[in-house]
This record gives structure tokens, C-alpha cells and sequence, in this order.
């Protein structure tokens, strides 16, 4: 059962399409596995519906039109490759995020219970990433330097905050301090957004905070 939901803000600027394509994805596939929030985004859509029709309509002048009938034939900033291969177990979204399936990705580790997947979405402000933590195994505590949202694709972890499952949705602001722990039973994987570099408090970690840099590709 899911318990850690987006809030009512960012599901609403998700439905209003205000949302960056990284942020997007993450809260799509949120959605996609919450009835809850699937209510919320349905009414929130229908709202902005109604208002729209309430809008009296405005002409369009020559150079608005130009400039949309322009853009046909700009460059398509991002495509994704089909594959064959049955990933029928993965969402779409991330299925072409990923390019196919969690065997598929490039991983880099991060010492001896962390590697990560660093996804290419075209999003030039936000790295999105897969996160895959051996079981048991430790983040090193840290705060952040902006925001981070993290979607539980499968196992857990906790934090002194709390325990949080596959399906969980979490927001981590900026100045927040936590050591995520995957759950002892199993492995875990996150879909993880960030708009700005972790930054490392324990003093064995410390060294590399100058390098940690957005890998916004």
C-alpha cells in the first residue's frame, strides 16, 4: 500500500503541464499506480476544463500563427529507440526512459552497495537517475542543495524520518539531512530527480562534495 503521495501542489502543476519533463515523468508514474492520485489529477484535469471553456475565445494574429506553423520543422529534440524485447513488466514511461529494461542500463558504482543509472531525458535543469542499493546497504548522510524526488520502483529503505515502500513518493527540500538504509529483505531501486548537487556530512564523504556535479544529459 502506498502511504507517501505527491501533495496537492505539484499534482496540480503536473495536470496544468507546467511541470519539467523529468519532474513529469516521475509523478506520471506515480500516478500511473495510485487510484488516490489518479482521483486527484482526474478532477484537478476536469476543473481546468470547465475553465477553459469558460474563456472567451481570443484571436491568434499572423505572427503567433507563424511562429507555431515554424516550429514544424525544428529538429525533434529527443527520440527513443523501440525494442523488441518483452518489458512488459516495466512501465512505458520508464521503458523509454531506459531504453528497455533495468539489464539494459549502464550503471556506475558508488562505492560497495550503490550504483547508479544515469537516464538521458533532454531535461537541461534536472538529472534523473536510477538508483539501485544493495540490501541493507547505506547512503551516507548528506543534505541537499535543492530539491530531490525519489519514486520507489521496488524495495524500500528508511531514513530518521521513516520507512517508505515501492510505490512511495517522496519530496526532499532544500537544507533537508537523511541516511537513506535499504530494507534488509531485499535490494532497492529508485527513480530519483535532482535539481542541484547532494552534498556529503559525514567527514569520510566530505572530499566529494566539490565534484558532484547535475548529470543533466
Amino acid at each position: 500500500m502506498t502511504n507517501f503521495h505527491p501533495d496537492l501542489d505539484l499534482i496540480t502543476e503536473y495536470t496544468a503541464g507546467s511541470l519539467p519533463l523529468t519532474q513529469s515523468a516521475c509523478v506520471s508514474l506515480h500516478i500511473s499506480h495510485c487510484r488516490r492520485c489518479q482521483g486527484i489529477a482526474g478532477q484537478l484535469s476536469d476543473l481546468g476544463a470547465s475553465l477553459f471553456e469558460a474563456l472567451e475565445p481570443a484571436p491568434v494574429g499572423d505572427a503567433q500563427l507563424n511562429a507555431v506553423l515554424a516550429r514544424l520543422d525544428e529538429e525533434v529534440p529527443l527520440s527513443y529507440a523501440r525494442t523488441s524485447k518483452d518489458t512488459s513488466n516495466t512501465p512505458a514511461i520508464l521503458q523509454r526512459l531506459m531504453r528497455g529494461d533495468f539489464s539494459d542500463l549502464s550503471w556506475k558504482n558508488i562505492g560497495s552497495t550503490l550504483r547508479i543509472s544515469y537516464l538521458q531525458a533532454g531535461d537541461p535543469q534536472h538529472e534523473l537517475a536510477i538508483y539501485h542499493f544493495n540490501a541493507g546497504g547505506r547512503i551516507p548522510e548528506h543534505t541537499h542543495r535543492g530539491s530531490e524526488m525519489t519514486l520507489i520502483l521496488q524495495g524500500g529503505f528508511s531514513d530518521a524520518h521513516g520507512s517508505y515502500h515501492k510505490g512511495d513518493f517522496l519530496v526532499r527540500r532544500q537544507g533537508d539531512v537523511h541516511a537513506p538504509t535499504a530494507l534488509q529483505s531485499e535490494d532497492c531501486i529508485c527513480l530519483v530527480v535532482l535539481d542541484a548537487p547532494l552534498k556529503f556530512i559525514d567527514w569520510k564523504f566530505r572530499w566529494m562534495n566539490p565534484f558532484l556535479k547535475l548529470r543533466t544529459v
